[in-house]
C-alpha cells in the first residue's frame, strides 16, 4: 500500500507539479506512472522504516505521506530529465529523515493499538534507583 496518492501531491505541490508523469505529451499526468512512482517511493520508505516498526504500518502518517510524495517526485523528474534543485533537495531532507528513523535518532509517531498487549511498548520505561549492595563502597575499602 502506497504512502501517498495521486491527489496527496496535488494537495501538496498543485497539478503542475505532474507535469513530470506526463509520458505520452497529452497534457495529462499518466496515473499508471504516478502510481507506479508512490508505490517504489514507499517501497524505499519501507526498507527505512521496517528497521524499527513492524510493517505494514496501520493508518495514515502524514510525515510518511510527505516523503511518498518528494521521493516519488523526484524519481519522476529524474526519469524525465527535468530535476530541480528544489526537488533534489526535498528528496535529500526525506532521505536524510528516514535514515533517523532507522537509526533511532528521529521518532515516528505510531499510534499505540489498545487491543494489542504491547500498547505500552514505546512508553518510557520507569526509573529505577535501588538495586544490590555496592561491591566496593567507602567502608568495604577502606585500609587498602
Amino acid at each position: 500500500m502506497a504512502y501517498a496518492t495521486q491527489s496527496d501531491i496535488e494537495t501538496l505541490y498543485g497539478a503542475d507539479a505532474l507535469a513530470v508523469a506526463d509520458r505520452d505529451g497529452d497534457g495529462v499526468a499518466d496515473a499508471a506512472t504516478v502510481s507506479r512512482a508512490l508505490e517504489a517511493a514507499s517501497a524505499e520508505i519501507d526498507s527505512y522504516v521496517g528497521v524499527r516498526h513492524d510493517l505494514p504500518l496501520e493508518g495514515a502518517h502524514p510525515v510518511l505521506t510527505q516523503y511518498c510524495v518528494d521521493i516519488a517526485l523526484y524519481r519522476l523528474s529524474v526519469a524525465a530529465t527535468y530535476v530541480t534543485e528544489e526537488g533534489r533537495q526535498r528528496y535529500e531532507d526525506a532521505i536524510a529523515a528516514l535514515k533517523r528513523i532507522a537509526k533511532g535518532e528521529q521518532h515516528l509517531a505510531i499510534p499505540a493499538d489498545p487491543e494489542s498487549d504491547e500498547a505500552d511498548f514505546e512508553s518510557p520505561s520507569p526509573i529505577v534507583s535501588g538495586g544490590p549492595e555496592r561491591a566496593f563502597s567507602r567502608e568495604k575499602t577502606r585500609g587498602l
